[in-house]
């Protein structure tokens, strides 16, 4: 009679831009002698490396990290097709590892993994274009107003702020005729895994300021010049964020230096903000500061002490 295999554990690791998830993810996997996934959608791409806040080789200490620098900007990669990735490479993993730390604060990219996603048509990418095409020129309000009109019950759930989910809305509408809420009903999906969720947090001053200092040595490092070199791909939907829409902004002369760098950070601090209202709205994380490692150890124990004898 075999043995009944022991559980696997995906650490989700999840927290707004600067708060400090890689310093303690590299700790977690040094304790558990595991690797790293990451869930960023921008450091995916391996010509965004100083503006998406990559780790360095200094800070990876020697530890694996899966999904950073694996695509060229040239190539288009979604959620969905990163929630396969994902699932065939963790397969791999859980044969080596107990456990697999998956950390980001790409919200939609940790629910593909954990919940899993909705199956979408197609869209028609001369649309996703055109559409790009129009928010570049006239700004998000009119395509707002072509998701309400489309899609009234998606556009009041949707992230207005947020152009990349407003484009991909009206491009399933505009590609397949029919609301984009429509495709989205599936459940949670079963995983061969346990899932233990962790969020991140820190007080509002503390993490503004982290997030000014990271700002400045972005700049220190080249942020300008990178940008400048990703000019002719601006219209990606990777660069449709923070960090790179205020430079090329800049250079097309909507405003001066010094006016750029000012929203660098002020929109660096409200992405933050709408990462922790996604996370705190859309799953059940236990929160922590990133320095209470006792508390975060203790409780990783006992999920997977919960998990070992049927509890959960």
């Amino acid at each position: 009679m075999s043995a009944t295999p022991s559980p696997r554990f995906l650490i989700v690791v999840v927290g707004p831009t600067a708060v400090g998830k890689t310093a303690l993810c590299v700790r977690l996997a040094q304790h558990f002698g595991t690797e790293i996934i990451s869930a960023d959608s921008r450091q995916f791409y391996q010509e965004m490396s100083i503006g998406t806040a990559k780790p360095t080789q200094e800070e990876q200490q020697g530890i694996r990290h899966h999904f950073v620098d694996s695509h060229p900007i040239t190539e288009t990669y979604n959620a969905g097709a990163y929630e396969q990735d994902v699932l065939a490479l963790a397969g791999q993993l859980f044969q080596r590892h107990e456990a697999v730390i998956l950390t980001g604060g790409s919200g939609l990219y940790v629910r593909a993994v954990t919940d899993g996603m909705d199956e979408m048509p197609e869209a028609d990418p001369a649309v996703r274009e055109s559409l790009t095409a129009r928010y570049q020129q006239e700004g998000l309000q009119p395509l707002l107003e072509q998701l309400q009109e489309l899609d009234p019950t998606y556009y009041e759930r949707v992230d207005k702020a947020n152009p990349q989910r407003v484009i991909r809305a009206l491009e399933v509408c505009l590609s397949s005729g029919q609301p984009y809420s429509a495709f989205r009903k599936a459940g949670t999906r079963e995983r061969p895994f346990h899932i233990i969720k962790i969020g991140l947090t820190r007080d509002r001053p503390e993490l503004y300021e982290r997030i000014d200092r990271r700002m400045d040595l972005m700049l220190e490092q080249g942020l300008l010049e990178e940008a400048k070199s990703l000019y002719p791909y601006r219209a990606h939907n990777a660069l449709q964020t923070v960090g790179y829409k205020e430079i090329f902004d800049y250079l097309e002369g909507q405003y001066d230096w010094e006016e750029a760098v000012r929203l660098l950070k002020r929109n660096s601090r409200r992405y933050a903000k709408r990462q922790l209202t996604w996370f705190h709205k859309h799953a059940d994380y236990t929160w922590f500061h990133p320095e209470q490692w006792d508390e975060i150890l203790r409780f990783i124990r006992q999920q997977m002490q919960d998990a070992a004898q049927g509890k959960v």
